[in-house]
């Protein structure tokens, strides 16, 4: 089976991946890290700036593949310090309306790039 991959001009993929791929109904998001496509580099800010760049990011790669946030059904965050959860969380709660998407937090030790946050999601053609 060929992979649909979509890319998006507002994100930056750092390695050999695509920004996202379709199988049958699902978007599959790859994680985005708070890189600014603009300039290519790490946004500076702390957990709330870093977070609303990678929400952009995806964001623009949802728009890529012709679906928004109200089609996003899964969602995973990773954080290097879950001191910053709640921070993380305050701009998350603002992306998204009720009934959230289903998500897991992780703390990790580190992420590409020295970011502090990065977030996949999984996205859903027919999810209602």
């Amino acid at each position: 089976m060929s992979r649909k991959a979509y890319t998006a001009k507002g994100a930056v993929a750092i390695g050999p991946y695509s920004h996202a791929v379709e199988s049958r109904e699902l978007i599959y998001l790859s994680g985005q890290t708070p890189i600014d496509s603009a300039s290519g580099k790490l946004v500076s800010g702390d957990i709330i700036a870093q977070t609303e760049q990678c929400f952009k990011n995806l964001f623009n790669v949802l728009e890529a593949s012709g679906l928004t946030s109200e089609d996003v059904i899964k969602v995973n965050v990773f954080l290097t310090d879950m001191c910053n959860f709640n921070a993380m969380n305050s701009v998350y709660q603002g992306m998204f309306t009720a009934p959230y998407p289903a998500r897991t937090t992780i703390g990790v030790a580190s992420l590409p790039l020295e970011a502090e946050v990065e977030i996949e999601m999984i996205a859903s053609r027919s999810h209602t």
